[in-house]
């Protein structure tokens, strides 16, 4: 796993994090005011422990989703390019969702069964006035169905092994972290600019470049790498028959004067012999 892939992650949990905002909102909220009753200090220590627990839970979604890519998916592609390709492949199709494709929109209510099934376990953890409790808080909130968590999990998969996952959904986690704990005023702010500027639809269109920058070029450099081997055959070519055409062209005249010379000698012998019998 290269630097580059975290910073990738990083970026698309941060410029991602509107639609995060949108999905969260109401849980953030909810959060908020079961805790009102807590000193600021203990508030905000509280507010990052339930933050700790999600991030927490992505890594270990992350461990999963590497442990699968390591299970399934290495057997198949060593000792060749398919891993890079794959994984530039899996860096398009995020970019593109975060340009707004809804291909995992069918994967957010799938997932949302699993979070309804939650329901019970999440009612136990209010109110956040403890510690335990906003940690597990923050260990739910981690599975709560989001296509840009999925998005995410896709390139856990291709990060070669499952610490990589783990560490690259950490790393995810933390770049969705300002939105979530910033004040309305600041939430305001960062929505607008993000939201101006299209920074997560720039984020995406650099995603999809990168990934197919990363899926091409294996296959380009294969395809020079054959060339050259090819043209390095035919440069072999040549020079052998160079070689021969050299060694033709300085023969040396006394080996060819000898052999004329021997030829008439045999000739002259044998007309000799011929006369001879003849008397």
């Amino acid at each position: 796993m290269t630097t580059a892939l975290l910073v990738a992650a990083l970026l698309m949990g941060f410029f991602g994090s509107p639609h995060c905002l949108g999905m969260c909102g109401g849980l953030v909220t909810a959060f908020g005011l079961s805790m009102k009753e807590a000193s600021p200090a203990k508030r905000r220590a509280l507010i990052a422990t339930y933050h700790l627990g999600r991030l927490t839970s992505y890594a270990f979604l992350g461990l999963i989703a590497g442990l699968i890519g390591t299970t399934v998916l290495e057997p198949l592609m060593m000792g060749n390019s398919l891993p890079r390709i794959l994984l530039g492949l899996v860096l398009v199709f995020v970019g593109v969702t975060m340009l707004g494709a809804p291909f995992l929109n069918k994967l957010e209510r799938f997932g949302m069964r699993f979070w309804q099934y939650l329901s019970p376990l999440r009612q136990k953890v209010f109110p956040l006035n403890t510690f335990p409790r906003a940690l597990t808080a923050g260990l739910l909130w981690g599975f709560l169905p989001c296509g840009l968590v999925y998005g995410a999990l896709l390139i856990a998969v291709v990060a070669h092994n499952p610490l990589s996952g783990a560490v690259l959904m950490f790393v995810f986690g933390l770049g969705t972290v300002p939105m979530l704990v910033a004040t309305h005023e600041t939430v305001g702010w960062l929505r607008d600019k993000i939201g101006r500027f299209r920074l997560r639809q720039l984020n995406g269109a650099v995603m999809v470049i990168s990934g197919l920058a990363i899926a091409v070029v294996p296959i380009a450099m294969s395809t020079m790498h054959g060339g050259h081997d090819m043209s390095h055959m035919h440069g072999d070519h040549m020079d052998m028959s160079d070689t021969m055409d050299h060694s033709n062209h300085h023969m040396t005249p006394s080996d060819d004067e000898t052999h004329h010379e021997g030829m008439d000698h045999s000739m002259h012998d044998m007309s000799q012999e011929t006369m001879e019998h003849a008397h």
